[in-house]
């Protein structure tokens, strides 16, 4: 079983109400071959939300304590961010996922780019917190920009 996040199977759950659509993505779900996940909502937040980006590192960083998730607002929102993730890695054991996709750039998903924490649109290489869990845990992930066949 594959795990792919939400926005890439068409759901609109992005911060902003839109969709990442994918179309290999959704023709996976079609076949029952993936199901469709988003650590931001399994966390706890609704959509729309604020934009947040991970301030101080990445990832990594968050789950070991040296960096946070943090709304444009100030507003620090990194247990949330922690336990989608823990909820993600759950959900992997439960159904013997092999393989997660995820969404490049996000503070959850981004598994080799995130945007840098002071909002302005410019990224560094690092991953987001549920991907830095699942590399953690030896799930094989993938994004968008290497997407599996």
């Amino acid at each position: 079983m594959i795990l792919v996040s939400s926005c890439l199977a068409g759901l609109e759950v992005r911060y902003n109400g839109t969709h990442s659509l994918n179309h290999k993505i959704s023709k996976l779900i079609e076949v029952n071959k993936a199901i469709p996940v988003c650590p931001e909502l399994l966390g706890g937040f609704s959509t729309p939300r604020e934009p947040a980006e991970i301030i101080g590192g990445n990832g990594e960083d968050v789950l070991d304590g040296k960096a946070k998730v943090v709304e444009k607002s100030g507003r620090d929102v990194t247990e949330l961010y922690i336990k989608g993730a823990y909820t993600i890695l759950k959900k992997a054991k439960d159904v013997n996922a092999t393989v997660v996709v995820l969404k490049e750039y996000s503070p959850s998903c981004g598994s080799s780019m995130i945007y840098n924490g002071e909002f302005i649109g410019e990224k560094i290489v690092g991953n987001g917190v549920t991907t830095a869990l699942l590399q953690n845990s030896c799930i094989q992930l993938y994004h968008t920009l290497n997407l599996i066949n």
